[in-house]
């Protein structure tokens, strides 16, 4: 008898290669939104302004307090009647100064006014002590006054610029141009290097209008510059 088939054996098949692996990567694209970018600069610019609000209060309440302080050492010993003469005096010319230098009085004139009659009620009473600090008050408005008047004159104010309540320090951190007017179509006043120490009078949109201490001024986007350590 002849078996047939089993001694046949079958051909092997190859095994077909292993699929190659994907490698996927994940990247993450981050969308910004100019409109948000820009209301978040307005509001940083806000806090800039706020922060030079509480600035110019604490100025003032220390000046108040070192005021005082004087004030209650002198009950012991009493300011000199020069003292008191000499204040009023450098007041009255701050008044003076103050009204000739305008078209008609600014605002602060009426307080400085008020202020140098206070003082002279005060030493026609013998208190030099009140005199001498109500006449440094009439100076400290004057003051306040010449520096409102500076940030006139730095080119005039442009629609939509704010100033700051004081002028505040700020400095640069990285290098960038110092620009004419609120705007990179302006042309470049002068660049300025990182750390550079500038002033801040106002701002426009997302520009300051700055000046350094050597009398350079201009305007620089929001971005290139921080509050001093």
């Amino acid at each position: 008898m002849i078996v047939l088939g089993s001694a046949c054996s079958q051909p092997k098949v190859a095994a077909p290669p292993p699929a190659p692996k994907v490698i996927r990567d994940t990247v993450t694209v981050t969308v910004r939104d100019p409109e948000l970018d820009k209301r978040f600069g307005r509001v940083e610019l806000q806090l800039l302004a706020r922060d030079a609000e509480i600035e110019d209060l604490q100025t003032k309440l220390e000046d108040a307090r070192a005021e005082v302080v004087r004030a209650m050492a002198k009950l012991q010993t009493v300011a000199s009647r020069a003292q008191a003469a000499s204040a009023m005096a450098e007041a009255e010319v701050s008044l003076q100064s103050m009204k000739s230098g305008a078209s008609e009085d600014p605002p602060e004139a009426a307080q400085a006014t008020r202020l140098v009659r206070q003082s002279a009620t005060e030493f026609n009473k013998q208190n030099y002590a009140g005199a001498l600090y109500l006449a440094n008050q009439a100076k400290i408005v004057a003051s306040s006054y010449r520096g409102r008047l500076t940030l006139g004159n730095r080119g005039g104010a442009r629609p939509g610029e704010t100033p700051f309540a004081v002028p505040i320090r700020l400095k640069m951190t990285t290098r960038g141009n110092v620009r004419e007017g609120p705007g990179t179509g302006f042309p470049i006043a002068f660049a300025a290097e990182s750390g550079t120490t500038l002033t801040g009078y106002s701002y426009a949109e997302e520009w300051i209008r700055v000046g350094d201490d050597t009398g350079r001024s201009g305007w620089v986007f929001r971005t290139l510059i921080g509050r001093p350590d």
